[in-house]
């Protein structure tokens, strides 16, 4: 069987970043998807440089010059034979320039009448040129001819000289220093606005969203209700001698909706709304980004009372330290001037400052000090309720069948934030539209849950007989177990159609409610659930295959956090010994740390972890042998139908066990 994994959702949410949530606050989200700022488009009167310019430039000089110097050209000839010309009387005029001597067949007079008898001279009688020779005696040989002879430095055409040697090169080198910087300020690097601020302004009151437009996160929402009071009415705070926060800093995991409160704050307060990322302060030259945050807070004086909202604040305002190389560290340079800026101005002025990130761990403690971001506003990932309320402002423009029920929904996707929903409804929107139906049934959700949370379906991957009957009795076994684990999440649906990157099958599990914490029992029943995939495969086949890389990964974790996270052993029970660098928001993101314990602790911990897995592997398999019977009728409902809800699995599983989870 290919090293492909049967993704296992224990708590059907998507991704392993969420699997511990339960273990933490609830956490937050925000609402709907935000918005793109509004930007106003450039002026259709705009002159844009093109290098199709300069061609046409050229054109016009070679059209000038035809023009100008409508004569035929000469006939280039060697010193001797325009000598011998002069002598023998051909030759009756010489125009002598800086490098050639120009012969005539006509003289003056005779030019003259031609002219007059609109003939062109320059086809009426011969012209020859040679290169100009130093010889003191030519002079003589014209004289001695009756040769008539003129100096004309220029060829004739001083005005085409001029324009050739100097105003072309000279021109061309403009355009060309034009059409350089031109490209380069459209890649935001033109050298004469490095110390601009690239803030996106959005004018009063064009926001386009208000709080109501948000969902999700009310705790939030009335933090900064005071904010909006006192740029609407700053006069009742200074009165009572009371200073509204500079500062506030939006702290939230990705999708939450940090962004879209920003702009809810400054739609509600109607002012001038400044908006732009951290990482365009920074630029690849010393000094620019401490620059672009003095320009910044000019300009938000001028328009105040305003907000700033700086987004993705983590980029510049990182922890300070000693630089790697040795050498000026910009970045520093820049958070030190954002430091100086904000301890600059009067909270009075009208100045609020908004930031946001979801790495509040790697801040400077000088940006998180009073007097700067004073207020920390978290905004959680939403629970039932918020969910279900951003869901219906995401529905609101979306076609539903009556019967539609957003609860329910809600139900079946904990640990969504604000942006996975949005997607969701557009999800089940495109695939209402794709089966050519004018309204989105529920079914359409949870065909959308299945594709946010386990990927896109392949039914293009055909698996041997083989193959398929193994992944049948795989999630029957995750299925089983959950079913018969006290306090486990009830399975909602179970499915061998290969979805994903890897995942040939899964099972879902739908939590019967919001939950935050979990009891020692309860984890060691995830664990048991996790190994039910390649239990039943021990049971069925007498051998294990490679299906169950993903749960063997993630009952690990579980059991190794129960050691070193949880305090959950025996010799060092009520004790933490961490093994790798975690955000309060993002989950661990799998970089080991320094730990400050010994070898032999690390042993036990090996030790440790494998005795949990080892002794809750034994238990599933003497499960799933006692419920032979039913893990055969449920694989065998599989390879018949590929998936199976969770009302006609109830009836094949039978009445759950009573049995503890320990």
């Amino acid at each position: 069987m290919p090293d492909a994994d049967h993704s296992h959702h224990a708590n059907g949410s998507n991704g392993s970043n969420d699997k511990w949530q339960f273990l933490q606050p609830p956490q937050s989200d925000g609402g709907p998807r935000e918005q793109p700022p509004l930007i106003r488009p450039p002026s259709r009167g705009q002159f844009r440089f093109s290098i199709w310019f300069i061609a046409l430039a050229v054109m016009v000089l070679l059209l000038v010059n035809s023009l100008v110097g409508n004569r035929q050209m000469a006939t280039t000839v060697d010193y001797s034979t325009f000598k011998n010309l002069v002598t023998d009387g051909q030759i009756k005029r010489v125009r002598i320039t800086d490098n050639y001597y120009v012969g005539l067949g006509a003289t003056e007079a005779e030019l003259s009448r031609l002219r007059e008898a609109g003939s062109t001279t320059t086809t009426a009688v011969g012209e020859w040129r040679t290169v100009r020779v130093e010889d003191p005696g030519f002079v003589a040989l014209l004289d001695d001819n009756g040769v008539q002879y003129f100096a004309d430095p220029q060829g004739g055409r001083p005005l085409l000289g001029l324009i050739l040697q100097w105003v072309v090169p000279l021109g061309l080198m403009f355009l060309v220093w034009r059409l350089m910087f031109k490209r380069l300020g459209s890649m935001g690097s033109n050298v004469m606005a490095f110390g601009k601020s690239r803030a996106q302004v959005v004018a009063e009151g064009e926001t386009g969203v208000r709080f109501a437009d948000v969902a999700g996160a009310d705790e939030a929402k009335a933090e900064l209700e005071e904010v909006v009071d006192f740029l609407k009415s700053p006069e009742r705070y200074v009165e009572i001698g009371g200073k509204i926060p500079k500062g506030v800093l939006l702290v939230g995991a990705p999708g939450t909706g940090k962004t879209l409160l920003a702009r809810a704050v400054a739609g509600e307060a109607s002012v001038t709304f400044f908006r732009l990322n951290g990482a365009d302060f920074v630029e690849m030259f010393v000094g620019v980004g401490a620059a672009r945050v003095r320009d910044l807070f000019k300009q938000a004086r001028e328009k105040s009372p305003c907000i700033i909202f700086i987004d993705e604040l983590d980029a510049i305002g990182k922890s300070r330290g000693v630089a790697m190389t040795g050498g000026n560290d910009e970045r520093e340079q820049t958070l030190n001037q954002l430091l100086v800026e904000m301890d600059g101005f009067d909270a009075r002025s009208g100045v609020i400052i908004l930031g946001a990130t979801n790495r509040p761990e790697v801040l400077d403690a000088a940006l998180l000090r009073p007097g700067r971001f004073d207020r920390q506003v978290l905004v959680d990932k939403p629970d039932l309720t918020g969910r279900e309320a951003i869901l219906k402002i995401h529905s609101a423009t979306v076609k539903l069948e009556p019967e539609v029920d957003l609860l329910e929904v809600a139900r079946a996707t904990p640990g969504f934030a604000g942006a996975d929903l949005a997607n969701l409804v557009n999800e089940a929107a495109l695939l209402a539209v794709r089966a050519r139906r004018k309204l989105v049934s529920q079914r359409d959700f949870g065909e959308a849950i299945d594709k946010v949370v386990a990927g896109l379906e392949k039914r293009s991957r055909v698996l041997s007989p083989k193959e398929k009957e193994i992944v049948a009795f795989h999630e029957a076994g995750h299925a089983l177990v959950a079913h018969h684990t006290p306090g486990s999440d009830p399975v909602r649906k179970i499915s061998i159609v290969p979805r994903g990157l890897g995942a040939l099958g899964y099972t879902m599990q739908t939590p019967a409610e919001e939950r935050f914490l979990l009891t020692e029992k309860e984890i060691l029943g995830r664990i048991d659930v996790l190994l039910g995939g390649r239990g039943a495969e021990q049971v069925v086949f007498g051998e294990i295959s490679t299906g169950a890389a993903n749960d063997l990964d993630r009952s690990t974790d579980m059991a190794k956090r129960m050691v070193t996270d949880f305090g959950m052993s025996e010799k060092f029970a009520n004790m933490r010994l961490p093994y790798r660098q975690e955000s309060p928001l993002l989950g661990h993101n799998g970089h080991a740390v320094n730990r400050e314990y010994s070898e032999a602790t690390q042993q036990y911990i090996d030790e440790e972890t494998a005795r949990i897995i080892r002794d809750r592997y034994r238990r599933v398999v003497d499960l799933l042998r006692e419920r032979r019977d039913a893990l055969k009728a449920v694989a065998a409902r599989l390879l018949e139908q590929e998936v199976l809800e969770s009302d006609e699995f109830s009836q094949l599983a039978g009445s759950p066990a009573a049995v503890a989870a320990g």
